[in-house]
């Protein structure tokens, strides 16, 4: 494996800062930490107001002086300190004590894939700031690899497709490293997009994609797939009136729209098929891609990715919390390493 594993078993905690949801693993006590990454501030004297799911309620309701700030962005910290003052808060204060009270605390983090320096950087500040005194960074693709149980450390091929917020990682994986893969930036949120702007060009109907999931609305049942729901109903605000108003759209008009964006992430699951070897894409023929991540719940996606690149295509048990559970498994020391020690002459 491309990370140490001995220094990922000396570290106390481990960090998923994704661009929705910040997850927290520390030894010995599992999950503790699964919430937005969302906080309030109060403009007018910089206190936090609130942190995780009550932030994210306040999003698009708050008076002038209470602005609601994202600092993670496609899984990298844009505002250090912002996010250093929300992890303090979703961690609490015992727990928080509980971690000082370690001699030379250490941590690991998620990075997205090739990941520029400065990216890198800020997730060692923001968990520096928190008083580690060693930050070890682990590829979401690897991490998420482990966490869904698949067989990353042997010599033959596992394909993981990392569905963000902001943005899609594809890769092959062999003898625990990555073979060839890519980061495509569309994501959940460039779906959420789609969605919005279609009812908002076809039908003059305002949809904030922040306060409300328009996906849980509009696709239910099948989702993507034409054996869904036929039409649906449609809450919102009239672009020109400005009132309240409900519209039932046309179910596959929605699908077309939600299809537009995807089809990068097909075109990146594509390269990435080509630039493997063709004893590893062989492997795949029967094994398939394991998904993982908030977006691989929209319904039908697995099936739509199955029919266009003729492979099986598999979600992980809870693939949400993947990247977190493969470095918790990691801390644990639950992962054997791989040895390739040079032959005897």
């Amino acid at each position: 494996m491309t990370v140490s594993l001995e220094q990922l078993g000396r570290c106390h905690f481990a960090v998923d800062l994704g661009a929705a949801r910040t997850r927290v693993y520390v030894k010995g006590a599992g999950l503790v930490v699964d919430q937005p990454s969302v906080a309030a501030v109060n403009t007018r004297t910089g206190a936090l107001i609130a942190v995780g799911d009550f932030a994210e309620q306040m999003t698009g309701r708050t008076p002038q002086y209470i602005r609601v700030v994202r600092p993670v962005s496609g899984g990298t910290v844009v505002d250090i300190e912002m996010a250093q003052r929300m992890l303090r808060h979703l961690l609490g204060d015992k727990m928080r004590r509980a971690l000082r009270r370690k001699p030379r605390l250490r941590a690991a983090a998620c990075t997205p894939h090739e990941a520029d320096p400065l990216a890198r950087r800020a997730t060692i500040e923001t968990l520096v700031g928190l008083g580690a005194r060693r930050v070890e960074l682990v590829d979401t693709l690897i991490a998420a690899a482990v966490g869904c149980g698949l067989p990353v450390e042997r010599p033959e091929a596992t394909m993981v497709m990392v569905c963000g917020a902001a943005a899609t990682q594809v890769a092959v994986l062999s003898l625990g490293s990555i073979v060839t893969a890519e980061r495509i930036p569309v994501g959940g949120e460039a779906v959420d997009r789609a969605i919005v702007q279609h009812l908002r060009h076809k039908h003059e109907l305002m949809l904030p994609s922040q306060s409300v999931r328009p996906l849980q609305i509009a696709l239910s049942d099948n989702g993507l797939t034409p054996q869904g729901p036929v039409s649906t109903e449609i809450h919102g605000r009239d672009v020109a009136t400005g009132l309240a108003r409900s519209v039932r759209v046309d179910t596959a008009a929605m699908r077309t729209a939600i299809h537009t964006p995807l089809l990068a992430v097909l075109d990146g699951i594509g390269k990435v098929l080509r630039d493997c070897p063709p004893d590893l894409v062989a492997d795949l023929v029967d094994r398939g891609i394991m998904m993982v991540g908030g977006t691989a719940l929209l319904p039908g996606l697995d099936q739509m990715l199955q029919e266009a690149i003729g492979i099986p295509v598999h979600i992980a048990e809870r693939p949400d919390i993947c990247a977190v559970q493969g470095l918790g498994a990691m801390l644990e020391g639950k992962i054997a390493p791989l040895v390739l020690a040079p032959l005897a002459a």
